[in-house]
């Protein structure tokens, strides 16, 4: 029989510092995953809330808002000029004292929001900016929210990776300007794998969204490799046999 020594690199979810969001606009699981000890807050954007069929905003921002009341939550404004951007932002502030409100880093026409972030950071609106995928762009959302309430910076780590790029080093430049910026929180946004997760908390990310389809693994994190590895083969032989092939 085969010897194997201790693993040491076995992962645990309990170990974890970063606080996990659930990025999603599917009412049902979200009230569900509200009850995963480790889900610390939720995110949503208008791309989700399109592919999940909502038509009425407002109507699903409050109605979710009365379902899970203890959690940060972050709805995100759709308007593309700025005193619409303000108007909006303003109105969704207003559903509730936990909610964040997302505002793109620029419009459409790549020009600055940041007047907008000051504008609500300074007038004690939560905000949380997002699309964010550069060192330089994490420097000018800071000093838009200097001396203003609580906020979240979200950068597009996934987004960074999809480009061939190593988000590590940006989301570590990134956590140094915000260092100095008591109040602002970092956010690894679109992790495309679990092992994400553990990545951003390696280096000390505050914040990670997740959609539901990673959550879902959660209960994966440290299984056993060769347990693991079984449970394939026995998939592969139990999908084959569904399947009826023959040769």
């Amino acid at each position: 029989m085969v010897q194997t020594q201790p693993d040491s690199t076995v992962p645990a979810v309990a170990a974890l510092k970063i606080k996990i969001f659930a990025d999603g606009a599917d009412k049902a699981a979200i009230v569900e995953l509200a009850k995963n000890a480790h889900i610390k807050g939720f995110t949503t954007n208008p791309t989700l809330m399109c592919k999940a069929g909502i038509t009425d905003y407002e109507g699903f921002a409050r109605d979710l808002l009365a379902s899970i009341p203890a959690y940060p939550i972050s709805f995100e404004v759709f308007a593309d000029e700025n005193p619409e951007m303000l108007r909006q932002a303003k109105i969704i502030a207003a559903w509730g004292d936990n909610v964040y409100v997302k505002i793109p880093v620029t419009n459409t026409r790549r020009e600055s929001t940041a007047a907008v972030v000051r504008e609500l950071t300074s007038s004690g609106v939560k905000v949380n900016v997002t699309a964010l995928m550069t060192a330089r762009q994490v420097g000018e959302v800071c000093a838009a929210l200097e001396g203003g309430t609580a906020a979240c910076v979200s950068v597009f780590a996934g987004r960074i990776a999809d480009t061939g790029r190593d988000p590590l080093p940006i989301m570590t430049e990134a956590l140094e300007i915000i260092a100095s910026h008591p109040g602002v929180e970092l956010i690894w946004a679109s992790p495309r794998e679990l092992l994400n997760v553990f990545q951003a908390d390696s280096i000390g990310t505050h914040i990670i969204t997740a959609t539901h389809d990673i959550l879902a693994k959660l209960k994966l994190v440290g299984k056993d490799l060769d347990d693991y590895s079984l449970d394939t083969v026995k998939m592969f032989a139990g999908d084959a046999l569904e399947a009826g092939f023959s040769l």
